[in-house]
């Protein structure tokens, strides 16, 4: 439940979770995959130089959130470069990040494929998902005091307020934070790592199914205020409800 083709004039919107500088926006067009077009390429949009790479790397995330970079497309480092107002360099350095995650594949000589994935795979992200986070939250909901889960408040409302309006990236970013808050509470630092790898890994869109629809975003982010209001009110039949549900919803 958690979370596609590039298309020609196509604006990506990004906001970025930190409060550092933030890209504006990302055109990926017809010809940054490297494809000839007739059309006249749009002045490129100049990205701040401080953390440039950390701001591609965020973008291009949010633009495989979006299907702006489609699944089995390739994509040329100097072509979205030049998108970005970059040299190839960070770009390329972006896109080996997204290989290593499992987002890209490198396609010598041609630059990277986006990889493309079935229900199977996200299926089987959401059951390693419920294997590590389920027994995490519940042992929490036992232990942790309400006012904890109090303070937890906004950032179960960011997902409700993205997934309001359709924004996929800011959405992603935003769940991807909650789940992350939540987990940190158990003071296990490589649980909270493997666990936010999984839940980015997905949150790719599907090959037959690339863009998540405006109502199921709304329902995931509800069970994030329905759960926060449970861990309040120590609830813990209604706890482990709605976790095991929030995985299984996951799956389809």
């Amino acid at each position: 439940m958690e979370q596609g083709s590039a298309r020609e004039d196509t604006w990506l919107s990004y906001a970025a979770p930190a409060p550092s500088v933030v890209p504006r926006s990302v055109r990926v067009p017809e010809q940054a995959r490297g494809e000839h077009t007739h059309s006249e390429p749009s002045a490129p949009r100049t990205v701040q130089r401080h953390s440039v790479r950390g701001q591609i790397l965020d973008a291009l995330r949010a633009a495989l959130v979006d299907g702006e970079l489609a699944p089995g497309q390739v994509y040329s480092a100097p072509a979205l470069g030049a998108r970005f107002g970059v040299s190839a360099t960070p770009v390329r350095e972006a896109m080996q990040q997204l290989a290593i995650e499992g987002a890209v594949e490198v396609v010598p000589n041609r630059g990277f494929r986006v990889s493309e994935r079935g229900p199977r795979e996200l299926a089987e992200l959401a059951e390693v998902r419920a294997l590590i986070e389920v027994p995490v939250m519940l042992r929490l909901a036992r232990t942790v005091p309400a006012g904890r889960w109090t303070a937890l408040r906004p950032l179960a409302e960011a997902t409700v307020a993205a997934a309001a309006v359709g924004d996929r990236a800011s959405y992603a970013e935003s769940d991807r934070a909650f789940h992350r808050a939540v987990l940190t509470l158990s003071g296990n630092e490589q649980l909270v790592q493997v666990a936010d790898d999984l839940h980015r890994r997905s949150q790719w869109p599907l090959v037959s199914n690339p863009a998540t629809r405006r109502a199921d975003l709304l329902a995931d982010a509800v069970e994030h205020t329905a759960l926060l209001d449970a861990l309040i009110s120590q609830n813990l039949g209604v706890v482990q409800s709605l976790v095991r549900e929030h995985f299984t919803g996951a799956e389809g």
